[in-house]
This record gives C-alpha cells, sequence and structure tokens, in this order.
C-alpha cells in the first residue's frame, strides 16, 4: 500500500512539472511572437529604427521594476493566485496594444506587459526548480530551458502563419496567454507552496548570498541580447549576405535548444559549478575563434557550439540556486535573476555596440569575451576561497 501511495506521489510530482513546462511553453511562444510582431508594426508606420528599439526595452525595464516586488506579492496573496492574475493581465494589455497601435500609448503598455509577465515567468521557475528530484534536477532543467528557447523561436514562425497586419496575430498572442492560465490552473492544487516556507528575504537581501550566480546570469543575457543584436551588424563588415548571417543566428539558437539536456545530464554527473565554468570558458575560446573563423566553414559548428555554451552558463546557473536554496530565498533569488537578465539584456548590447563605433567589428567578441573572462576568473577565485573557508 505505501509503494502505490508512493508511486501515485511521484506520478502526480511529474504531473505538476509537465503541466508547469506547458504553461512556460505557450508564454514564450506569446512573448517570442510579440517581440518581433510590433517592430514590423511600427517599422510599417514609418516610425525610426532607434523609437523601435526604445518602444523594445520598455518590456527588459518592466522586468527589472516589478523583480523586487515579486517575493511580496507571492507571500501576501500566493503564488499560484499571483500567477493565474499575471497570465489574465498579459492577455488585457497585449490586447490593448493591438486596440491603439500607436507608437507613444505603446511605451507604457510595453512596460506593463513586460511588468505582469515577469511574475509569471519567475513563479514558473520556481515551481519547476522546486518540484524536481534532485537526483534528476539537471536534466529536467535542461529540458525546462529547451522547451523555453523552442517556444520563443516558434513565435516568429507563428507570424509565417497568420502574418502580421490586423488582429490575427494578436488574437494568437491573446489566446496564448489564456491557454498559459489555463495549463497553470489545471495543475495549481499539485504545486508546492514556495512562497510561505523559511524567512523572508528580499531580492536585494539576496544579492550578497550568490552574487557569482547573479554576474553569471548578467554575462549570459547580456552575451545573448549582444549576439543577436550585433551578429548581423558584424559580419557586414566581412560583407556576409543577411541571409547568411540570419542563417547563422539560426545555427547559434539551434545549438541553444539542442544542448541544454545533455548539459544538464552532465551537471548531474559533475556538478552545475563546474560544467558553468566549462561553459564560460569555451564561450571565451568562441570570442576568440570568431574573427578566424567567419568567413570559413567551419564556423557553422562554432557557431553552434557557442549558442550552446553561452546559454548553458544560465541553464547551470538556475540548477546551482535549486540545489543551495529552498522557500521564500528561492523567490528571492529567482527574482533576482529576473532582474539581472534584464539589467544585462539592457546593458551590454549598448556597450558592445559602442565597442564596434570605436574598435571596428572586432568590439564585439572583444566586449563579450572580456564580460565572460571576468567571469571565469571570479567563479575559479571563488572556487579557491570555497576550498580555503571548507
Amino acid at each position: 500500500m505505501a509503494a502505490g501511495s508512493d508511486n501515485s506521489q511521484v506520478g502526480m510530482q511529474w504531473a505538476a512539472i509537465t503541466g508547469v513546462i506547458a504553461t512556460v511553453s505557450v508564454f514564450a511562444i506569446a512573448q517570442g511572437l510579440s517581440y518581433p510582431l510590433l517592430s514590423f508594426i511600427l517599422q510599417r508606420q514609418g516610425v525610426s529604427p532607434a523609437m523601435i528599439g526604445l518602444s523594445a526595452a520598455m518590456t527588459p525595464i518592466g522586468f527589472i521594476v516589478s523583480s523586487p516586488l515579486i517575493p511580496g506579492l507571492a507571500r501576501r496573496f500566493g503564488a499560484g493566485r499571483t500567477a493565474l492574475t499575471c497570465a489574465a493581465l498579459s492577455a488585457v494589455v497585449l490586447a490593448l496594444i493591438g486596440w491603439t497601435q500607436n507608437v507613444y500609448l505603446w511605451f507604457p503598455l510595453r512596460f506593463l506587459i513586460g511588468a505582469v509577465t515577469n511574475p509569471l515567468y519567475v513563479l514558473s521557475e520556481i515551481w519547476v526548480i522546486a518540484l524536481a528530484p534532485p537526483a534528476r534536477r539537471g536534466r529536467i532543467m535542461g529540458v525546462y530551458s529547451t522547451i523555453i528557447s523552442a517556444g520563443f523561436a516558434a513565435g516568429p514562425l507563428c507570424l509565417l502563419a497568420v502574418g502580421t497586419e490586423g488582429w490575427p496575430p494578436f488574437i494568437v498572442g491573446i489566446s496564448a496567454f489564456v491557454l498559459c492560465g489555463i495549463c497553470l490552473a489545471s495543475v495549481l492544487p499539485r504545486l508546492p507552496k514556495v512562497d510561505e516556507a523559511g524567512h523572508q528575504v528580499s531580492v536585494l537581501g539576496f544579492v550578497p548570498m550568490a552574487w557569482l550566480l547573479l554576474f553569471a546570469v548578467i554575462v549570459a543575457a547580456g552575451f545573448e541580447q549582444g549576439a543577436l543584436a550585433l551578429l548581423p551588424v558584424y559580419g557586414t563588415h566581412y560583407g556576409i549576405a543577411e541571409v547568411r548571417m540570419s542563417a547563422l543566428l539560426s545555427m547559434m539558437i539551434a545549438g541553444n535548444i539542442a544542448m541544454q539536456v545533455p548539459l544538464g545530464l552532465l551537471a548531474e554527473r559533475i556538478s552545475a559549478r563546474l560544467v558553468r565554468l566549462a561553459c564560460v570558458c569555451l564561450t571565451v575560446l568562441g570570442c576568440v575563434l570568431l574573427p578566424l573563423l567567419i568567413e570559413t566553414p567551419l564556423i557553422w559548428p562554432m557557431i553552434f557550439v557557442w549558442g550552446a555554451v553561452s546559454y548553458g552558463i544560465y541553464t547551470m546557473s538556475i540548477i546551482e540556486l535549486g540545489e543551495r536554496f529552498t522557500g521564500s530565498t528561492l523567490v528571492a533569488g529567482n527574482a533576482a535573476f529576473s532582474l539581472m537578465w534584464g539589467v544585462g539584456g539592457i546593458a551590454v548590447p549598448p556597450l558592445a555596440g559602442g565597442a564596434m563605433d570605436l574598435l571596428g567589428a572586432g568590439g564585439l567578441p572583444i566586449t563579450l569575451g572580456l564580460m565572460c573572462l571576468v567571469l571565469a576568473v571570479a567563479s575559479v577565485a571563488g572556487r579557491g576561497k570555497a576550498r580555503i573557508l571548507c
């Protein structure tokens, strides 16, 4: 009887994990669809590229502003109720964006969509971490990262099916947020009450507890956003056609999607910290090799691995977060991750772009490489300090 009860409990746990991952995958599709859709609409309206970029920046600013509020919201209203409310509000705000079609009104609305989607994403990630059995956390977080990446990649593909004009693309995004809420509601009774356990920790209070993990998130976000935004510009310096650079970016994303589960399995065999250090070192190596291989066929396997290991920095950081923290500290830590992802995504692309203005195309790999090198040195120094303390 006890064995049957245990099997039932395990089955419910896996059902809950599946439900939460389904929730996040639908959320990722909606987010992945909205970014290019709104840029296309603004472009058709004759809005300048600089204004389009500023408009797009409002969403990560919404992430940054809302992140410190998530632990308090989860404690006050419950994590489940907060996430469900955010799914509903996301659908409403996206509908308002479709209804207004005005660049100036979109500034506050895009800020709002960042603010209301962020708690949904953060709390879903916390549930996956809390539900994952420790012995299988690496592969589960690998699957989670893979599905998130695939969802973001699938968003633009939806536009191929429904186009970018009128209400159809907005209806797809709104429906995705509604479906996200339905998926979440179906598994809500099985989700752990992560917001109530342990003493209360704020986002800022979490920073000194895991500063190296948070720095790793800044690097991972900055690298991803900087590479996606500026690799096409980098390619023009070598006279590479836009079509080929787009294909290289797709190969980079494919590496990200394909390799997170193998990296997660490797983290289970050794440790997430060691795998993260290896990912950082290989990312630095990719920065060194980029100018040497960009005009050769070897760039294809190199960029595939580069995409895998650069995002692997984040995947390993999230696994280590789940290994080290629980309860309200985990909520604060994950909200801090979201905050740092926003900081990295906003700060690094302009920094790398400025370096390209000063140094030419080489400014991109130099900026990204130095950033990763600092993380590698800090990781080694932190590991050595931990050994001394032991």
